[in-house]
């Protein structure tokens, strides 16, 4: 069984994008979680101990987040936890690693322009396959203007 974790974060190295040599794209970067709190008694935000991840996105998740996602951005991830110990002749550690399953902008810290990828041979991102962004809405999506004056006034 895998563990789960979702975060937030701050996007500390700029993304690293390869491709491997049987095609499997993958993109790393480093993220820096820090707990906040409020101090009531000092009217301010009091900064925790910082926890560092490596963050390793693998296929279409790895090409889209490589040109989506920037040293300084910050993100909320949902994936897989993975714990390692190393150790080598000076020193040892432990590196703590998240596989993402889902990767995005914090909107709590500015907006964002999402943009569709979509396949130009169906299929699902074969190497070699071209992707191409989608500049308009579906012809069947739904029209979200307002019928009439009193519609517009409503908040839903």
């Amino acid at each position: 069984m895998t563990d789960s974790i979702s975060i937030s974060g701050l996007v500390a190295t700029a993304p690293r994008h390869i491709v491997t040599g049987e095609g499997l794209p993958i993109t790393s970067f480093r993220l820096a979680s820090t707990q906040r709190r409020f101090d009531r008694s000092n009217q301010r935000w009091i900064d925790g101990e910082t926890n560092w991840y490596t963050i390793t996105a693998f296929r279409q998740l790895a090409i889209n987040s490589s040109t989506s996602v920037g040293k300084g951005d910050r993100v909320v991830l949902n994936g897989r936890l993975r714990i390692r110990e190393w150790e080598n002749a000076d020193r040892s550690g432990t590196n703590i690693e998240i596989e993402a399953d889902s990767l995005g902008h914090d909107l709590m810290w500015g907006t964002a322009q999402f943009s569709r990828t979509i396949s130009n041979g169906g299929g699902s991102g074969a190497p070699g396959q071209q992707w191409t962004e989608a500049e308009n809405a579906p012809d069947d999506a739904p029209d979200d203007s307002p019928s009439d004056e009193s519609d517009a006034e409503k908040p839903f």
